[in-house]
């Protein structure tokens, strides 16, 4: 899969995990934080700026905070990043 795709679907996700902590639907967030751990595996890293590998490595530790609120907001900033990066650099 394309990168760019890829790492927009990343951020929907970590978006909508964001959104579902903050409403308190703590199962629908889960089931996207699943997925968007699966999806930072599907990255093919190679072919991404250094900068953008050290954010892409930080959000498995953030997906995995015990504190809901931090994890929440970690989410939101990381669905900005990555959408951020997929509009600069890979259109």
């Amino acid at each position: 899969m394309n990168n760019k795709i890829t790492i927009e679907s990343l951020s929907m996700d970590l978006l909508r995990v964001a959104l579902g902590y903050h409403k308190k639907s703590i199962k629908m967030a889960d089931r996207f934080r699943e997925e968007a751990l699966r999806r930072c595996s599907e990255i093919a890293i190679s072919q991404l700026r250094p900068d953008f590998v050290r954010i892409l490595n930080k959000i498995p530790p953030a997906l995995s905070e015990n504190d809901i609120e931090k994890r929440a907001e970690d989410s939101l900033m990381y669905s900005t990043l990555c959408k951020n990066y997929a509009r600069k650099y890979l259109s």
